[in-house]
């Protein structure tokens, strides 16, 4: 057992041999492949591979926050109708904030993320949580969820130990870890030191983070076995307990089993 919790398979990048990726993912052991949404583009190619592969991938319904601009209010509402759709969402996602680039949409951001964090908690649905370089701006919002049973991923996990367990305050959340454990310059592993296998999950982030042995290339899911491997050793367990393991937090998180 083995679980992809985040992939873009339904990009441009795999439009020529998404069947091929799909059975390596399957010979490499994954059980199941979970996509998250990016704006209102990328809702139709989302849902016709999930619909390609029935019970295998599973969608997810949200606005990234690099898709957050002026008119995000019209995107939004282009999601809200999606959710709102009979399409079978399984979380929400993948949303957040990013202020990487410039913060020029920092305000429109948090109220994106706000809005879709309701979201979350009126269906039920677990939120996938984009962080990247806002982790006091995040933080803040989420303090006002305290009490409540929202519950997600802080999806590719990339800050230090503190804000690790400060974010694992957070009782329903687990960690997103994918291919950027296994770089040289990674501090995932001593942030993994602190951190229980139970409040983590395996990604790809596919096409991008490929892991080592791939770095360079497009990423699949089915390099997910490099992540796993990483995870096993900075463990000290075998590969299969750890893949057992974190495909359980994931069902469990998306009400699986």
């Amino acid at each position: 057992m083995l679980i992809d919790t985040h992939s873009h398979i339904y990009g441009e990048e795999f439009k020529d041999d998404l069947p091929e990726v799909i059975q390596r993912a399957k010979d490499a052991g994954i059980t199941h492949i979970f996509l998250p949404n990016e704006d209102s583009t990328t809702i139709e190619p989302l849902l016709n591979v999930c619909k390609k592969y029935p019970a295998y991938c599973f969608p997810m319904i949200g606005l990234h926050p690099e898709s957050v601009k002026e008119a995000y209010k019209s995107e939004l509402m282009k999601i809200e109708d999606a959710l709102k759709g009979e399409n079978n969402f399984v979380g929400i996602g993948e949303v957040g904030l990013d202020l990487h680039w410039d913060k020029t949409y920092l305000k429109q951001q948090l109220a994106v993320f706000e809005q879709q964090v309701c979201w979350a908690l009126e269906t039920d649905l677990p939120i996938i949580i984009h962080c990247r370089d806002a982790f006091d701006d995040l933080m803040n919002v989420l303090d006002h969820y305290r009490d409540t049973p929202l519950r997600g991923i802080f999806h590719s996990y990339t800050g230090n130990p503190f804000e690790a367990i400060k974010m694992l305050e957070m009782p329903g959340f687990l960690l997103g870890i994918n291919g950027i454990v296994t770089y040289r310059s990674s501090v995932i592993p001593d942030v993994l030191h602190n951190i229980s296998l139970d409040r983590i999950v395996l990604e790809t982030d596919a096409p991008y983070l490929t892991p080592v042995p791939f770095r360079g290339k497009r990423n699949e899911s089915s390099y997910i076995v490099h992540t796993l491997n990483k995870v096993a050793y900075l463990y000290d367990m075998k590969p299969e307990q750890v893949a057992k393991r974190t495909a359980i937090n994931a069902l469990k998180l998306f009400r699986m089993i």
